[in-house]
C-alpha cells in the first residue's frame, strides 16, 4: 500500500468490536495504518478479530501511542471529524474535499491523517486543536452520531473514490449483448404487423399515436438480444392462441 495514503487515529477507542469493525472499514477502503492512543481493551484479542472479518492484518500492524501528540507528530496534515461546533477557529471541510486534498499532499509526499474520537464523547477539545481542519459529514440534525466504524468507513469510502475511476453507469448483460437498433425497430414493426390484422388501427391518427407509444416503449429500454428473443417468443406464442 502506498505511503501517500493516509492514516487513521482513533484516540482512546472504548470497545475492542468497534476498533475491529474499524479495520474492517480501512481494508474495505485501500487502507492500512491505523494508530490507536489509549485503548481501552485489546486491540488484537479475540473480539477485536472476529470483528474485524479478516481484517486482523491492520489491528496486529497497528501502533500505540500515551497520547494524540505522539499520534500526529510525525505527520504533516491532519484533519478531526466532529459533528459539533467547538469554538475554535479551525477550516471545515467536506469528506469529499477533505479526500482529495489530502490525495494532493500524498502525491508530494506529505503524510496525512484523520483523527476520531471515543465511541461514547468524541474528540475532546484538546485533540482537535491539533488538527490543521475539521471534517464535516451532513447528516439528519435530528440524529447525526455514527458508530465508530460507520464514521471511518465514510471517510474512508471519499479516499478510496480517489484513487479510482468508476462508470457512473454500466448495462449488466448476462452473457447477452445488446440488441442493435435496427433489430429493436424490426420487432416493433412486427408488432405493428399483428395489431394492424387485428383490427386495431381504427384510424391513421390512432395508428400514429400506438405506433409512435410502442416505439418508445422498446427503443428506450437498452433491450438485449436474448430479450428480444423472449419477447418475439412471447408474442408468437400470444398469437398462435
Amino acid at each position: 500500500m502506498s505511503s501517500a495514503l493516509p492514516v487513521i487515529i482513533l484516540v482512546e477507542p472504548q470497545l475492542a468490536e468497534n476498533v475491529g469493525m474499524a479495520a474492517r472499514a480501512m481494508m474495505n477502503c485501500g487502507l492500512s495504518e491505523l494508530r490507536l492512543v489509549n485503548p481501552r481493551e485489546n486491540h488484537v484479542g479475540d473480539k477485536a478479530v472476529a470483528a474485524s472479518s479478516n481484517a486482523e492484518e491492520i489491528l496486529y500492524q497497528a501502533r500505540l501511542y500515551a497520547s494524540t501528540e505522539e499520534a500526529v507528530a510525525d505527520l504533516n496534515f491532519t484533519l478531526a471529524t466532529t459533528a459539533r461546533h467547538r469554538d475554535q477557529t479551525k477550516s471545515v471541510l467536506s469528506a469529499e474535499y477533505a479526500a482529495n486534498k489530502m490525495f494532493s499532499l500524498g502525491e508530494t509526499g506529505s503524510r496525512c491523517g484523520v483523527l476520531f474520537g471515543p465511541e461514547r464523547t468524541g474528540l475532546t477539545n484538546h485533540d482537535i486543536c491539533l488538527a490543521d481542519g475539521i471534517i464535516n459529514i451532513p447528516l439528519n440534525p435530528k440524529h447525526c452520531s455514527l458508530n465508530l466504524s460507520q464514521a471511518v468507513l465514510l471517510i474512508g469510502y471519499e479516499i478510496f473514490k480517489t484513487r479510482i475511476t468508476q462508470a457512473e453507469e454500466t448495462l449488466v448483460t448476462n452473457h447477452s449483448v445488446p440488441a442493435e437498433r435496427g433489430k429493436v425497430l424490426k420487432f416493433c414493426e412486427y408488432i405493428e404487423s399483428l395489431m394492424a390484422d387485428c383490427g386495431n388501427f381504427k384510424s391513421d391518427e390512432r395508428r400514429d399515436k400506438l405506433i409512435i407509444n410502442l416505439r418508445n416503449i422498446f427503443m428506450r429500454n437498452a433491450l438485449t438480444e436474448q430479450e428480444l428473443n423472449t419477447l418475439y417468443g412471447v408474442i408468437n406464442h400470444l398469437n398462435r392462441r
